[in-house]
């Protein structure tokens, strides 16, 4: 099965047993039940909809009823088409925001109040008038089963939606506070998974991986062996949901290849006399919590438990792709930006490539491939890109800001690591050579620097990398 048809028949199966489940909690209420919808939700089945929507802020018949009206707004949203989805979301963006004329009163009142107990007073009154109605409606989920992982995956369809209708980025926003307070660092749970975790767990792993693509189950076991570890975050509302999961390999030495990482017929390593804990791959597992940020944590939190039980690593780095490197390539390669190459780097790949080294035929070698098959000329670009890529991590900002233009640059830097090394020809699958030309990077958590690391990147911007990589910078 394909890592795409797994993904299917996973989301297939919990979409199911979600309709399944909801029907038995909204059939339990007086008013949970919705008749069914048209798909497409006309303006007759939206007006049912907004009388469910008011029932269920006005909650009446206690908490059994409210849950069932929860349920019943659930699967009515599941049952529609984009059209209809598009309609539901428009429908709690336009009429389920704050009521105007109360924010524009108490706003007066703020203004207006004379001393500290009337402002404090005016201030709470405001505080509780911005507070939109659709909030109150979306926290009602909090109290359904699977309700907290619906609302996540509509988070990722609200994302998605935003870029075409910009009104439903209040709605995206308001869900991106309430998960934010209830993904909260501490709420998580960290778990160690093995062989022996739930099927459905593993399953999810496999699923989820976006970084290397788990191959199969004995690829997965291999990844489980004991050489390795893999930790993941959870919370205790989506218990078989793996938030961000981080695999690891114990190693002597950095390791500057991913191929060797992961081959399935590599001997199994010595753990006693491991020295480095290297991060292969960390994946956000839930696109609907995008921007709320714990993988920080994740890796300090890993870092405990590896130092606990090995005492002789010592070492903490990833092996890390860089995914934006060729876009960023090829993009200064099409302006024609004057110093890409050296006179003396110009000179041999004219020499070796028959002709196909001026700047705007190095991105013919790399879309081709055709240094991977010919050592010569592999030998050659080394040098070029590797200093590009020195650069693309450590200079390359994005716009209108000091941070890192490489997403998983930026991500490693403000957790205080330090750009140690560029590994040559390191990831030679497609999708290695498609984003980053078959380079990855090396990010050291030292862990005596990591707090001054990341207190100088957050500041200005400035990213720590080692002495050879200053080396490339310099050449």
């Amino acid at each position: 099965m394909t890592e795409s048809s797994r993904n299917q028949s996973s989301a297939g199966a919990w979409l199911f047993r979600l309709k399944t489940l909801w029907r038995g909690i909204a059939g339990s209420g007086d008013a949970g039940e919705l008749p069914a919808l048209d798909a497409n939700l006309p303006d007759a089945d939206l007006d049912l909809l907004r009388d469910q929507m008011r029932a269920c802020l006005a909650a009446r018949g206690g908490e059994v009823s409210a849950r069932a009206r929860a349920a019943g707004l659930g699967r009515a949203y599941l049952s529609l088409s984009a059209m209809g989805r598009g309609r539901f979301l428009r429908l709690l963006a336009d009429e389920f925001g704050p009521d105007r004329p109360a924010v524009d009163s108490t706003a007066q009142a703020l203004a207006a109040a004379a001393d500290d107990v009337a402002r404090r007073k005016a201030e709470a009154a405001l505080r509780a008038a911005l507070e939109p109605p659709r909030l109150k409606l979306l926290t009602q989920f909090n109290a359904i089963p699977e309700g907290v992982k619906f609302l996540v995956d509509l988070r990722a369809e609200l994302m998605a939606l935003v870029r075409d209708e910009p009104a439903l980025a209040v709605v995206e926003a308001d869900l991106k506070g309430l998960l934010a307070s209830w993904f909260d660092v501490g709420f998580l749970v960290l778990e160690r998974i093995t062989w022996r975790s739930p099927a459905a767990v593993l399953e999810k792993i496999m699923a989820y991986e976006a970084v290397h693509a788990i191959q199969g189950w004995s690829d997965l076991k291999n990844r489980l062996d004991s050489d390795r570890r893999l930790y993941a975050f959870f919370h205790p509302r989506m218990p078989d949901e793996p938030l961000i999961f981080v695999e690891v390999a114990l190693v002597k030495d950095i390791a500057g290849n991913v191929q060797d990482l992961l081959d399935p017929t590599a001997p199994l390593g010595d753990v006693e006399a491991a020295d480095t804990a290297i991060f292969y791959s960390i994946n956000n597992a839930q696109k609907g919590l995008a921007g709320i940020s714990f993988g920080n944590f994740l890796i300090k939190r890993v870092v405990d438990d590896l130092t606990r039980e090995f005492k002789r690593i010592k070492t903490f780095a990833t092996l890390s792709p860089l995914p934006g490197f060729r876009k960023w390539l090829d993009g200064r390669l099409a302006e024609g930006e004057a110093g890409l190459l050296t006179a003396a780097e110009h000179k041999a790949l004219t020499r070796l490539s028959g002709g196909l080294a001026a700047k705007g035929s190095l991105r013919t070698l790399l879309s081709e491939g055709i240094w991977t098959a010919e050592p010569a000329l592999g030998e050659v670009l080394e040098a070029p890109l590797s200093r590009l890529a020195a650069r693309y991590l450590a200079r390359e900002k994005r716009p209108g800001g000091p941070q890192a233009l490489d997403p998983v640059a930026h991500f490693h830097l403000s957790n205080g690591a330090r750009v140690e090394r560029i590994n040559w020809m390191a990831d030679l699958s497609s999708n290695g050579m498609a984003q980053s030309a078959g380079l990855m990077v090396n990010y050291l958590y030292d862990l005596d620097d990591i707090e001054a690391n990341h207190e100088s990147y957050a500041a200005s911007g400035k990213v720590a990398v080692s002495g050879r990589v200053k080396a490339l910078l310099k050449a």
